[in-house]
């Protein structure tokens, strides 16, 4: 087996790899001008995502509902920390308007953590995805969920409203969980994803981890054990990247030749679809690796 070792780098020396081209006007302000008529978050926004340009040029978007202030502080996270705005009863229209108006095929619908609503924001997500399906029957949905820990009856409810694709995201081993995803647990997020195919066989469940974080391969190899005993069918790995100096730092940035390894070891052990590559986000070329999952898998 391959041994990747690098020396830790400092935030400025970002490698050639990393870098990106600047957003082109067109389609991606198109975008933009949408999301703001429609009054809506995107993760691609609040989180700092390095791949917006690509996506917006794309009219790709990943809309953020339940508000833009995270009731958690993550330490690699970008999305602002504090006493969240009350709930929207009209964002689920303003999202299914936005998806008509895009035409688009395929939706990834994410949210910040909710910890003070007793479902967890839970019935927002089941509103919005019935609200998609009326307007545009035939977008796929995919989203991309907190924990909704210790909110009884939230994940079952989330699942029954049958998205195409569950996600939550590990984003790390469990050792480094106290420092870097203080307000979660590791094996709930877990058990999250496992409880999502027992109510829901059919849906596809995915997760997602990032590298540079002060993981170890052991680790990481482990993490991806304990997601296929859980049943998890779509994998993707990332960089991880510094958003401010006030953020955990990167421990080292990963070649993307490890990131190829990973993946080949991670289709060794079963997932059916795999991204992995320094830019790889949880939604990055989500309608795509969608398209690819479902010719490949559903009879």
């Amino acid at each position: 087996m391959p041994a990747f070792h690098q020396a830790p780098v400092h935030q400025a020396e970002k490698p050639a790899w990393l870098r990106v081209r600047a957003p082109s006007a067109g389609a991606h302000d198109e975008t933009h001008a949408l999301v703001r008529r429609h009054a809506l978050h995107t993760v691609c926004e609040e989180a700092a995502c390095p791949n917006i340009g690509e996506c917006w040029s794309k009219r790709h978007a990943t809309v953020m509902i339940l508000g833009s202030v995270c009731t958690r502080a993550c330490a690699f996270c970008n999305v602002a920390t504090g006493r969240p705005d009350a709930l929207d009863p009209h964002e689920p229209e303003r999202l299914a308007e936005a998806v008509l108006e895009l035409g688009l095929r395929h939706v990834v619908v994410t949210s910040v953590d909710r910890d003070d609503l007793p479902d967890g924001g839970a019935r927002q997500f089941v509103r919005c995805i019935e609200r998609i399906r009326a307007a545009s029957p035939a977008t796929t949905i995919e989203i991309l969920t907190p924990d909704f820990r210790n909110k009884a009856g939230a994940i079952e409810a989330v699942a029954d409203a049958c998205p195409d694709v569950f996600n939550h995201n590990l984003e790390t081993v469990p050792r480094l969980y106290a420092t870097v995803r203080p307000g979660a647990r590791y094996y709930h997020s877990l058990r999250l994803l496992d409880r999502v195919k027992e109510r829901q066989a059919t849906i596809f469940t995915k997760s997602g981890i990032m590298l540079g974080l002060g993981e170890e391969r052991r680790e990481v190899l482990q993490v991806m054990d304990d997601m296929r005993t859980a049943g998890v069918d779509f994998l993707t790995i990332g960089q991880y990247l510094r958003p401010t100096p006030r953020h955990h730092p990167v421990a080292r940035y990963a070649p993307p030749e490890e990131f190829s390894d990973y993946e080949s070891l991670a289709r060794a052990k079963g997932f059916l679809m795999v991204a992995a590559s320094p830019l790889t986000r949880s939604s990055y070329h989500a309608e795509e690796d969608f398209a690819v999952l479902r010719r490949s898998h559903i009879p």
